[in-house]
């Protein structure tokens, strides 16, 4: 059997009040421009709450600490622009310290905090499936496998 390696993102689901902060895409960004997603990052030499910690801080100015990071959901997913294999990683941060705001302009041109009733459109495609699903309780999706 082949090995394939997998493209590792980390996420971050800030909630409050029953809603879930989420980032508009800058038109200028590579990945996605103009659509919402989670403040996210991919995992480079450091586990995968070393990422969420340094993500929280780069992007969103707010320091957190691995004991106050909850696994949720996994998303493992063929991309359907380039057919490489994620796996998406989403964290419940439960306590931080600082107000989520802009630090990387070029990559978040705004936050809002979304009900889950009532999320945005456009939104990523796997990150809308994610909310869903921990919305209602599920741990982990598929998307994009079948033949």
């Amino acid at each position: 059997m082949e090995l394939h390696a997998n493209i590792v993102g980390v996420h971050l689901v800030f909630e409050r009040a029953g809603k879930v902060l989420l980032g508009l895409r800058s038109p200028e960004s590579s990945y996605a421009p103009d659509t919402w997603h989670l403040p996210a990052g991919h995992l480079e030499r450091e586990s995968a709450t070393g990422c969420a910690v340094r993500e929280a801080h780069e992007e969103l100015g707010v320091t957190i600490h691995e004991q106050d990071l909850r696994l949720v959901h996994i998303v493992h997913h063929r991309d359907s622009d380039d057919g490489r294999a994620r796996m998406q990683l989403l964290f419940h941060v439960l306590a931080h310290t600082g107000a989520p705001a802009i630090r990387e302009p070029d990559r978040c041109a705004a936050l809002e905090w979304w009900p889950y009733a009532a999320l945005p459109s456009p939104l990523v495609d796997y990150t809308a499936v994610a909310l869903t699903g921990i919305a209602a309780g599920r741990t982990y999706t598929e998307m994009g496998w079948s033949a």
